[in-house]
């Protein structure tokens, strides 16, 4: 290993030693007024985190897995439908459509965004599905399942294409489920409505994580849900809490999937944070960027659309010597990521759906070439100059040309 100071893939120590005096006080308020589950600080951080969702409503909920699943139980998916989503995300993904007792299934990603191919949605329609005239819902010819909903990942910090995606929901009477788990603030120019939209605001809900190394984390396990429809946030507040409007009345059977009051706290606390470390990542991003260009080399960097403004949860390049290049980066002490390494149809527990290599190419080409480099709010850009010269330092390879796409906005 290089003699020089390590950098670490992801720094929380720093920013929570930073926010110590905030954070704190959150802990002496639950001991003093012992008021651990629900309460004051869980209806705060909500509404605040409503607020800057640009959404009606927010339900606190222990993980991001139980938001994806609560909101698609509240959204009306019954056990036996089919909902779609992409092969390159997180299996929570996945896992909350089956323990909402769907069964998933799955549309390819666009190989510049890594998030959801609208055209390959609409494909999907148009070649594997059926209408059933009796009830109005498209059904899988093969599965001869009803395909109810989809799931657009929200992936690396940056939103999927939400307009057409959208329209072929309307179309098709499905519910979309925003996977927003990576995107705490992130933005969509909306052409039909001539206006930026906030990730969380677009679809009939939205699913959010808080885990600690999201771009606002917990400290701990948290998620929230957040939906404009009043009816579903009624639903899912039952859901959470064994399916109670209030103690030990029981209107259906629900989960104990609340977040707790220390957790809200620290999120209410943090969040007053949020665009600023967004802030900062974006400026990152751009560093990456105008340093990672002038190298020729075959790396893939990230593309930011005109209707986008990412926030780099992660900042993900590409290259076919993806392995050897983190290799080279470990040795060097400096720390890197990779999301995902095999995606999500090609895992073991949905090998009995019949699912092949080959099925989704442009994610599983993905999953064999993304790398995450050091991305975090107190990133220097001593740190990144640094990372860049163990980049060029690995070796002169030739830049390919899908590499030369326009710079990320700062």
């Amino acid at each position: 290993m290089s003699n020089k100071q390590s950098i670490p893939f992801l720094d929380l120590a720093s920013l929570h030693q930073e926010l110590e005096g905030e954070l704190v006080p959150v802990f002496q308020k639950a001991l003093r007024t012992a008021a651990f589950i629900g309460g004051q600080m869980v209806e705060e951080f909500e509404s605040e985190f409503a607020r800057f969702c640009e959404a009606e409503h927010c339900i606190g909920v222990s993980s991001g897995t139980d938001a994806v699943r609560f909101a698609l139980t509240a959204a009306g998916v019954q056990p036996g439908d089919i909902v779609l989503t992409v092969p390159l995300t997180f299996i929570a993904t996945t896992e909350a459509i089956s323990q909402a007792g769907a069964r998933p299934d799955f549309v390819d990603v666009s190989p510049r965004t890594y998030t959801m191919n609208p055209e390959k949605l609409r494909q999907y329609f148009e070649t594997n599905c059926a209408l059933d005239r009796e009830t109005g819902r498209m059904v899988h010819r093969t599965h001869r399942r009803p395909v109810t909903a989809v799931i657009p990942v929200h992936l690396y910090g940056q939103m999927a294409d939400m307009d057409p995606i959208l329209e072929i929901a309307g179309r098709y009477q499905l519910t979309v489920i925003e996977d927003a788990c990576q995107a705490h603030g992130a933005e969509y120019f909306s052409k039909k409505e001539n206006r930026w939209r906030k990730a969380g605001s677009m679809g009939h809900a939205a699913a959010f994580s808080f885990y600690p190394g999201k771009n606002l984390g917990a400290c701990g396990e948290a998620g929230a849900v957040t939906t404009n429809n009043e009816i579903l946030a009624k639903v899912v507040r039952m859901l959470r809490d064994h399916g109670q409007v209030r103690k030990y009345y029981h209107e259906i059977e629900g989960y104990n999937g609340r977040l707790d009051a220390i957790q809200a706290g620290l999120l209410h606390a943090k969040l007053r944070h949020l665009a600023e470390w967004n802030q900062k990542r974006r400026e990152a991003a751009g560093r990456y960027h105008e340093l990672l260009g002038k190298l020729t080399a075959s790396l893939v960097l990230p593309f930011e659309p005109s209707w986008s403004r990412a926030v780099y949860h992660l900042y993900v390049v590409s290259t076919a010597e993806r392995d050897e290049l983190q290799k080279h980066l470990t040795e060097s002490g400096i720390g890197t990521g990779i999301h995902y390494p095999i995606p999500v149809h090609l895992q073991k527990p949905y090998r009995s759906q019949g699912f092949s290599e080959g099925d989704y190419p442009e994610s599983e080409n993905a999953a064999a070439q993304v790398l995450s480099l050091p991305m975090y709010p107190g990133l220097s850009a001593a740190q990144q100059e640094r990372v860049v010269e163990e980049i060029a330092r690995f070796g002169e390879v030739v830049k390919s040309p899908v590499a030369n796409r326009p710079a990320a906005k700062a």
